[in-house]
C-alpha cells in the first residue's frame, strides 16, 4: 500500500459514509457539448416526437481489451453468460464483488475475435484493468480516458453518437443514401456515411428506435455534419449535456450505483491498487438516505433490474454469493411519479424567507455522483430513490427507485424524503435546507409505455445477456 492509494485515503478518513457524503465533487459532468443547443424541454420532446442526436464522445471511458485470453477474462469478471456471444454483438456487462454487490455496468462491444471494447463509467473499467494487470491473463488493455480528466481533451481515440427517435431510421437512410440494415437489438454492423466507415450498434436510450454510431476520432465531425444535414427535414434536434442526463428517467436505466469496493478484506488489494485520484476516491454521495455503514449503499444485480443477466453457467467472481442471494427476496426497480402539488410546495419554498426545501433543479435534480434518497411508507424505510428529474414528455417529476417487493406494485402510495438531514453536508453543490416529504405513486419502469413495449420486444432478441 502506498500513501497515494484509495486504501490509505480511507484508512485516514475515519467514517467512510461521512467522507463520501462530504466530498467536494458534484454530479458527473457532460463536457464537450453545450448545455443546451435550443432548450432542454424541446430537446426532451424531440426524442419522443421526431429524433435526436446525442454526442457521447466525451463523458465516458473506453477500454479496449484484446488478446488470446480476453474472452475468458471478461467472462470470469461478469455475471453475464457468454454463450452465443460472437463478434458484432454487444451486451450490458455487469461485474460484482466476491460478496455479490455491483461494481458498475458498461456496454461491452465484441468487435472481432479476441478484441473487445468496454464503454461507460470508470468503476467497471478499473475493475477490468486491475484483473488484467494482476491476473494470469494473456491480454492487453488500452484505456481511452474521458475528456473531463484527460490532459488532451481533443485527442480521443473514437467518436460516439446516438441517433434515436421515431425519425431516426429516416435520418440514417438519407445519411447513408440507402435503406439502413434491419438489425436486432444489440447487434452490430458496419455502414458508410459521407465516405467514412462507421460501426453501428442497434440500440435505444429512451425506448425509441436508434443506433449508436462510432469510429475513429478523425472521422467524427464529418459523420456528425452528415447526420445533421440528413436530419434537417425530419425535425432532428441536437441534445446538450443538460438534457442528456435526464433521458434515463424515461428509459429506466439507473446510472449511479456506488461501486461496492470500499470495505471487505477480499477487496483490500484492489483498494491498494486504486489511486487516491481514482473515480472511487473522488466519488460523492448525496440525498436523504444515510445508512449506518457504507455497505448500506451497496446494491445487488436484482436491485438494479439486472437479475435476468445473472447466469450460473460459468465461473465468475461473486458467483457463490449470488447463488445464495438468488432465492432470497429482492428489491424491485420502479419509477416513482411524484405528486405535483407536493413538488410545487417544495419549489415554492424558494420564494420565501426562512426555511426552504432543497432546490429542485430541472431537468435533473441530481447534486452528487451517487444520489440516494429514502422512500418511506408510514415513516418506515421501504427502499431508495437514486435519480430524480423532470420529463417534458410525461409532464411529471419522476424518480428511479428500488423498493421492497411488498411496496413495488404499480399504484402503491409512498413518500420520498427530499433533502439531507441536519441542513445538508459540506458539499458545495447543495445549499442549507430543511427536509420535505413528497408523496409519490409507484409506476412501472420504464415509465413510458413506448419504452416498455420497445424493451419488451428487444428483450427476446438479446438473451442470454
Amino acid at each position: 500500500m502506498t500513501d497515494h492509494s484509495l486504501e490509505s485515503m480511507l484508512a485516514g478518513s475515519g467514517d467512510i459514509v461521512d467522507l463520501l457524503r462530504n466530498q467536494q465533487s458534484g454530479p458527473n459532468a457532460y463536457p464537450g457539448v453545450p448545455a443546451e443547443y435550443s432548450n432542454w424541454r424541446s430537446e426532451q420532446l424531440a426524442w419522443a416526437e421526431t429524433c435526436v442526436l446525442f454526442n457521447q464522445s466525451y463523458h465516458m471511458v473506453d477500454l479496449e481489451v484484446s488478446g488470446p485470453d480476453a474472452f475468458a477474462m471478461l467472462n470470469y469478471l461478469g455475471v453475464n453468460s457468454f454463450k452465443g456471444f460472437v463478434p458484432n454483438r454487444a451486451k450490458q456487462f455487469v461485474p460484482v464483488t466476491p460478496d455479490g454487490y455491483v461494481i458498475g455496468d458498461v456496454i461491452l462491444f465484441y468487435l472481432e475475435e479476441n478484441r473487445f471494447n468496454l464503454v461507460g463509467r470508470a468503476p467497471t473499467i478499473e475493475w477490468v484493468e486491475y484483473h488484467a494487470a494482476t491476473g494470469d491473463w494473456n491480454v492487453t488493455v488500452v484505456r481511452d480516458e474521458r475528456t473531463a480528466v484527460r490532459p488532451d481533451p481533443e485527442n480521443r481515440k473514437s467518436y460516439r453518437f446516438q441517433l434515436q427517435g421515431p425519425n431516426a431510421m429516416k435520418t440514417l437512410e438519407v445519411a447513408m443514401g440507402k435503406t439502413p440494415p434491419d438489425l436486432k437489438f444489440f447487434h452490430m454492423t458496419t455502414i458508410e456515411i459521407a465516405g467514412k466507415q462507421v460501426r453501428a450498434l442497434r440500440h435505444g436510450m429512451a425506448g425509441q428506435p436508434g443506433y449508436e454510431l462510432f469510429g475513429p476520432w478523425a472521422d467524427g465531425e464529418t459523420v456528425r455534419q452528415a447526420l445533421i444535414a440528413a436530419g434537417k427535414d425530419f425535425g432532428m434536434a441536437l441534445v446538450g449535456g443538460r438534457t442528456y442526463s435526464s433521458n434515463t428517467l424515461e428509459s429506466g436505466w439507473i446510472p449511479s450505483p456506488l461501486p461496492a469496493v470500499y470495505s471487505g478484506e477480499a477487496l483490500k488489494p484492489y483498494r491498494e491498487w486504486l489511486t487516491a485520484n481514482s473515480y472511487e476516491a473522488k466519488a460523492s454521495i448525496g440525498g436523504s438516505f444515510v445508512p449506518d455503514s457504507i455497505e448500506g449503499y451497496y446494491l445487488t444485480p436484482w436491485d438494479l433490474g439486472y437479475g435476468p443477466f445473472v447466469k450460473f453457467d460459468h465461473d465468475f467472481i461473486g458467483r457463490e454469493a449470488l447463488e445464495r442471494m438468488a432465492g432470497q427476496p429482492h428489491r424491485k426497480k420502479v419509477t416513482l411519479a411524484l405528486d405535483t402539488e407536493d413538488v410545487l410546495r417544495v419549489m415554492s419554498s424558494a420564494l420565501q424567507k426562512g426555511d426552504r426545501a432543497k432546490y429542485m433543479e430541472f431537468p435533473s435534480a441530481v447534486y452528487s455522483m451517487h444520489p440516494y434518497d429514502s422512500v418511506l411508507v408510514d415513516g418506515k424505510g421501504v427502499g431508495v430513490s437514486t435519480w430524480i428529474g423532470y420529463s417534458a414528455n410525461e409532464g411529471k417529476m419522476l424518480t428511479l427507485a428500488m423498493l421492497d417487493a411488498d411496496y413495488a406494485e404499480p399504484g402503491t402510495q409512498v413518500t420520498l424524503l427530499w433533502g439531507e438531514p441536519d441542513g445538508g453536508t459540506r458539499k458545495p453543490t447543495v445549499e442549507k435546507h430543511v427536509q420535505a416529504e413528497i408523496r409519490a405513486t409507484v409506476a412501472p419502469v420504464p415509465y413510458s409505455e413506448v419504452a416498455r413495449d420497445s424493451y419488451a420486444d428487444s428483450w427476446r432478441t438479446r438473451q442470454p445477456a
